[in-house]
């Protein structure tokens, strides 16, 4: 694999880290949260694996790895999420995803979201934003059991239409492929939930950034990053100022 390119190689390993996933789920001997665990744990090594024989000089943030902190004063983080939407794929669900990112600089460069149950992987390389279509009602994607108060208000201040969906990186790929017009998030994620997805938002030209419209930044010394609103373009004005009246 180190042949590849950057994006070649994040989509060589999200994609086979999906097919071990969809493996993984279809034996007999686990279930629940087992299920769940096992999952994280093989993907996250099979990731980790390719990646460091790949590119053995960059440094990895994994969701289910132990951090080293000495990234931090590093040019080229990848920053993976094994399996994104654990509970949704130890349920048998089929919105889950696997993230696997490339900071460069702090900026979210590279990308790969594959969705295993579609055999979709999406990456910066072919991310093309979809034809413009009426707003008079915006599709904004929201958790399926939860969403926060600032995301009703924001909904509710937009006449929005919700449509409910599992993890980040599935629902950032609605707002990619036009399923969707706006997935904003206020509840707390980490650099691992969003990097990915950012950059192929990003490489789609859709807007990505913080809810307060500032950039997003990763390979942070915390990897916290609570808040993210990806969006078409054009709705951008608009949600930023409905969550600032929102926020108070």
């Amino acid at each position: 694999m180190s042949g590849l390119s950057d994006v070649e190689l994040a989509r060589s390993v999200a994609a086979e880290a999906g097919d071990l996933l969809l493996a993984i789920r279809d034996r007999d001997d686990l279930s629940g949260k087992a299920l769940g665990d096992v999952g994280d744990a093989e993907a996250n090594r099979l990731i980790l694996d390719r990646l460091r024989a790949a590119r053995p000089d960059d440094f990895i943030l994994s969701e289910e790895s132990i951090d080293d902190r000495a990234r931090c004063a590093a040019e080229r983080v990848w920053i993976v999420d094994p399996l994104d939407g654990t509970r949704d794929y130890a349920e048998g669900l089929d919105d889950w995803a696997v993230h696997i990112g490339l900071a460069i600089g702090g900026r979210p460069a590279i990308g790969a979201v594959a969705v295993p149950t579609t055999g979709r992987v999406y990456t910066t390389a072919e991310a093309r934003c979809t034809r413009l279509r009426s707003v008079a009602a915006p599709r904004m994607v929201v958790s399926r059991t939860r969403a926060t108060e600032m995301v009703d208000r924001v909904g509710l201040a937009l006449a929005t239409t919700r449509v409910g969906m599992g993890s980040a990186g599935v629902k950032a790929m609605a707002v990619v492929d036009g399923r969707a017009d706006i997935y904003l998030h206020d509840g707390g994620q980490y650099e691992w939930d969003n990097c990915a997805p950012a950059a192929v938002a990003l490489a789609a030209g859709l807007h990505a950034s913080r809810i307060d419209g500032s950039p997003l930044v990763y390979n942070c010394e915390n990897p916290l990053l609570p808040d993210l609103l990806i969006c078409r373009p054009e709705l951008a004005e608009q949600v930023l100022a409905a969550v600032a009246v929102a926020r108070g």
